[in-house]
């Protein structure tokens, strides 16, 4: 555990608080059936401030004119635990291993926040996300309001994840090394699915190889669950049945990345099962393709990211004009969101800790935060156009095509991450056109 750089976050944090109290909690287990529990996944924003997966445990900073603390509060386990699944750090290894001041057993948790609340006139907590001490931190605010002796008491409440989501916006040269690590593993998966996939197969067993190689590679966890979507399959954009038959003469569209010490990689790519491209394929693929492009190269510092989605859609609609897709001048289909039924998401989203990393994309002010070096988002342009859907020429009916890779923002513009993963038609076509 890097403990001097969970301690440098905490202290970012203590100086972007105002006066109070901020509190995080771990992820609780989740309950898969009856007694059978899920893998257990930290809470991003817990993880950020401290580097660790224990299932319980409670953050506390704390902020006054004359003093700042940092305060864990850590679950000791029984006997019985750790008989069973072996226990946790406990309160004695956390003192000695993660930089906090302060670690108590989190059973003192509820009575030392009656004393950490006094004359605190802020409380910042998990407002919106599951909070197993809420009733407790409600209840224990309402009693100091009313009692006697007790000048100042928490009347305002705000948001602790605003804090931490703030500093993740930024990634640090150690994050950054996660997530190219991430995406050198989701490389190899998705190059190994375009060589595997053929006419016959069934999506999920691309699907299995993509976890197979994941884990082959030591990669805990997929950062979401693989989209392995053929033919018309593709244009469900959150797909992820994963259970039909490849056809010949279809495409595949495949979403899907790994997690490397819990930071996400997220690529897409789209490819034609087990040969060639055909005519029409190619010629919406090679469109798509060259929106990516154009976009990636037009990201670097000051650049915003409303920028970027206004420039996709006036050359995605531009491309369906060309190609027969849409018909009528640019400038009047893009007022109607005529592009937007074949186009109907984003250009991308942040990336880090969360797949959709929920950092923020305003300022307080509510104007759109500029590109700084540090940031990473996906850039992720596609076109849809379902088999049912008469107004396209024939020859475009059933075709689903995203393209996306993992962009850094860097001082002299920006870096595609993921930019060894094929995506040329030249090069997608020989790795499936192996036999």
């Amino acid at each position: 555990m890097n403990a001097p750089l969970y301690h440098q976050r905490r202290t970012q944090c203590l100086e972007l608080m105002q006066e109070g109290l901020a509190v995080w909690c771990a992820a609780a287990a989740q309950t898969r059936s009856n007694d059978t529990e899920f893998p257990f996944r930290q809470e991003s924003n817990f993880y950020y401030l401290s580097g660790l997966r224990e299932e319980g445990a409670v953050i506390v900073l704390y902020k006054s004119p004359t003093q700042r603390r940092s305060i864990l509060f850590i679950k000791e386990p029984s006997e019985q635990e750790k008989l069973w699944v072996g226990g946790g750090m406990g309160v004695e290894r956390a003192k000695a291993q993660t930089g906090f001041e302060e670690v108590f057993d989190v059973v003192s948790f509820e009575p030392m926040m009656a004393d950490l609340l006094k004359n605190m006139p802020l409380l910042y907590l998990d407002l919106f996300g599951e909070n197993a001490h809420l009733s407790t931190l409600r209840a224990t605010c309402k009693v100091l309001i009313h009692q006697r002796g007790v000048q100042r008491s928490p009347r305002t409440f705000s948001d602790a994840h605003q804090l931490t989501q703030r500093l993740r916006l930024i990634k640090s040269d150690e994050e950054i090394l996660l997530i190219r690590r991430a995406i050198a593993i989701t490389a190899l998966a998705h190059e190994a699915a375009m060589c595997l996939a053929k006419a016959g197969m069934f999506e999920d067993e691309i699907s299995t190889e993509i976890d197979y190689i994941f884990a082959r590679n030591k990669a805990r966890a997929k950062a979401y669950e693989s989209i392995v979507a053929g033919g018309d399959r593709a244009n469900t954009l959150h797909y992820i049945a994963n259970d039909q038959v490849l056809e010949a003469g279809t495409l595949l569209l495949i979403d899907a990345g790994c997690e490397w010490e819990m930071y996400a990689s997220d690529i897409t790519r789209t490819f034609p099962v087990g040969g060639r491209f055909l005519p029409p394929q190619r010629a919406l693929y090679a469109m798509v393709l060259e929106v990516q492009e154009r976009i990636i190269a037009m990201i670097a510092p000051g650049v915003r990211k409303k920028e970027l989605q206004s420039a996709a859609e006036r050359w995605l609609c531009e491309g369906m004009v060309t190609l027969g897709i849409l018909q009528g001048e640019c400038d009047a289909l893009i007022e109607a969101k005529a592009h937007k039924k074949y186009f109907p998401h984003g250009i991308g989203h942040w990336l880090g800790l969360d797949v959709h990393d929920p950092c923020p994309y305003v300022d307080a002010q509510g104007e759109e935060i500029p590109f700084v070096p540090g940031m990473v988002l996906t850039i992720e342009p596609g076109i849809y156009i379902r088999a049912d859907d008469t107004e396209v020429p024939e020859c475009y009916r059933g075709i689903g095509i995203r393209i996306e890779d993992d962009v850094l923002i860097t001082p002299e513009g920006c870096e595609n991450l993921s930019a060894a993963i094929p995506k040329s038609i030249e090069a997608i076509e020989a790795l499936t056109c192996k036999d």
